[in-house]
């Protein structure tokens, strides 16, 4: 049986690579990918499968209500799959104001759609900082049932839509499944992230700020796993349920580091510590047993495969990388900051990952 999917968000990293993976295991699904195309978005991502027709895509906002109605209005979609965000945490320090809007009103426009038109199944694409901090020198896991403490605008406002997203599970009864995942690294990732910024910046013999210093612990998931993972619970997931999903591999941001180092043969004397961001997580680790037992979902990709994968794709594809940092004016001194936008006293300049 196939399905009409919208995919919102498709043009971005991790969407792109769900476009991908859901074209090449699913192909008899009818795939519209829409995207607002900000600077995270990047239609050349998908290029083969726009060229071959394989996906239909459209540009457009989310948080333009009307938008969204008319568009459900002429497509009857069979699923929504919501990869569309704001997600970096240092940009809604900076500018908090486009989180609402685009993480949280525009999450409530597509549940309104779907409830309007009677969309079978809604997925929401989260993340483990909804949880907040697990604290440094701790042993615990974020569960699903771990209470929601987010403490960035960013994660506050993915908590927000998570909350609006069950709720209408309970209220209207949608169907719903929500994934939250831990930190994501592979190809298509935009160049300001820790893994892609760090490589870039190594690459060039050009300092690698770490915040702090550099302990701060992610638990690191390939990208490829990841979207295999959703997969299952868009097609298999319990409706008003939520599901972990994670890598198994805590690395403190140094050791990421050290290895971008290592592998192109550059100095450690590179690693510059940096003033710490405002409201800097200490750790994050998933307990994914729920989807594993559930769902039979485990990592594929050790991280020392996914690495490697990782920084050969970034060697083949420099021209990729090149064209989006040039385009979106990526400084490595206050990359995070536009040229109209300036940071409140407070904040500093050290808007860095």
């Amino acid at each position: 049986m196939s399905n009409n999917l919208l995919i919102t968000g498709g043009a971005g990293f991790i969407g792109a690579n769900f476009v991908y993976l859901t074209a090449k295991q699913h192909p008899e699904d009818k795939i519209t990918v829409l995207d607002k195309l900000t600077y995270a978005g990047n239609k050349d991502s998908l290029a083969p499968l726009i060229k071959s027709k394989k996906i239909t895509f459209i540009k457009g906002d989310i948080a333009n209500k009307r938008f969204v109605l008319d568009l459900f209005k002429k497509e009857k979609f069979s699923a929504v799959v919501n990869f569309a965000a704001e997600t970096h945490v240092d940009r809604s320090i900076v500018s908090p104001s486009i989180f609402v809007m685009t993480n949280i009103i525009g999450t409530h426009n597509l549940l309104e759609a779907c409830r309007q038109f009677g969309v079978p199944r809604y997925h929401q694409i989260s993340t483990d900082e909804v949880y907040g901090d697990l604290g440094e020198n701790s042993v615990d896991y974020f569960m699903e049932n771990t209470n929601l403490d987010p403490n960035c605008p960013y994660a506050a406002s993915k908590a927000a839509a998570d909350i609006l997203v069950l709720s209408y599970f309970k209220t209207y009864g949608l169907f719903v499944t929500i994934s939250r995942c831990s930190n994501n690294y592979g190809p298509y990732q935009f160049p300001e992230k820790l893994i892609p910024y760090f490589f870039h910046l190594a690459e060039n013999n050009k300092p690698l700020p770490l915040y702090g210093k550099g302990t701060n612990v992610r638990d690191w998931l390939f990208v490829e796993d990841h979207c295999s993972a959703i997969d299952l619970v868009l097609r298999r997931g319990r409706a008003g349920e939520v599901y972990n999903i994670g890598g198994h591999n805590e690395k403190q941001n140094l050791e990421i580091a050290h290895l971008i180092l290592k592998f192109l043969g550059r100095s450690p004397d590179l690693i510059t510590f940096v003033e710490d961001r405002l409201a800097h997580d200490k750790r994050y680790a998933m307990d994914p047993s729920k989807i594993e037992k559930e769902l039979g979902w485990y990592p594929s990709v050790t991280f020392e495969q996914g690495i490697a994968r990782t920084f050969e794709w970034y060697k083949a594809n420099k021209d990729w990388c090149t064209k989006i940092t040039k385009k979106n004016q990526i400084d490595e001194t206050r990359k995070h900051i536009s040229i109209k936008e300036k940071p409140t006293k407070s904040i500093k300049t050290n808007i860095l990952k």
